[in-house]
């Protein structure tokens, strides 16, 4: 009989596969993950007949803290807020960094649009509050944007897409607020 130990190339395989679909700064959801778990949403929203709420998130003058203090700074902002994000959201949501200072967040089995207001108001207090990031005490806030499928796209990608385009509107409307898409 011949055995071998193939522990190690288990664990390196499950690491780069983790790297494939996960942040490695927040370790939250990455784009890629992010859109199969949306399309996955989707598909059973419409089996089920139930909706979905997809949020896009901008934080508010983060660039002025990269710039002022440094990249460090930032990117432990950017960890405590996919902390705050994660602890606002129910545990089979969707959390996930798509850029610099973007966040997304799929809402399944949401019932109404007041719901996934409610999420938004509920994440715009938990990242208004105070971080303490290397002996500085750091005020951000946030813009979203809200879709709302199957009202506001029927596919990822449209969803997506109106989704940053209402946060643009929360941006254009003074900041830390949420807007929901409209046809206009």
């Amino acid at each position: 009989a011949l055995v071998r130990d193939i522990t190690a190339r288990k664990s390196a395989e499950q690491q780069i596969e983790y790297q494939a679909y996960h942040d490695a700064l927040t370790g939250l959801a990455n784009r890629r993950l992010f859109q199969e778990h949306l399309s996955l949403a989707l598909a059973l929203a419409q089996r089920r007949e139930t909706n979905v709420a997809v949020l896009f998130l901008d934080l508010d003058h983060f660039k002025v803290v990269n710039d002022s203090l440094g990249h460090t700074v930032g990117d432990e902002m950017l960890r405590q807020v996919a902390q705050r994000l994660r602890g606002a959201v129910r545990e089979g949501d969707t959390v996930a960094r798509v850029g610099g200072d973007e966040f997304t967040i799929v809402l399944q089995d949401v019932q109404t649009s007041d719901a996934a207001a409610s999420v938004a108001q509920k994440v715009l207090r938990r990242i208004a509050e105070p971080m303490d990031v290397a002996s500085h005490r750091l005020y951000v806030t946030t813009s979203i944007g809200i879709t709302f499928f199957p009202d506001d796209g029927d596919d990822a990608e449209t969803l997506l897409k109106n989704a940053d385009t209402a946060m643009y509107r929360a941006k254009a409307n003074g900041r830390n607020t949420y807007q929901m898409a409209t046809r206009e």
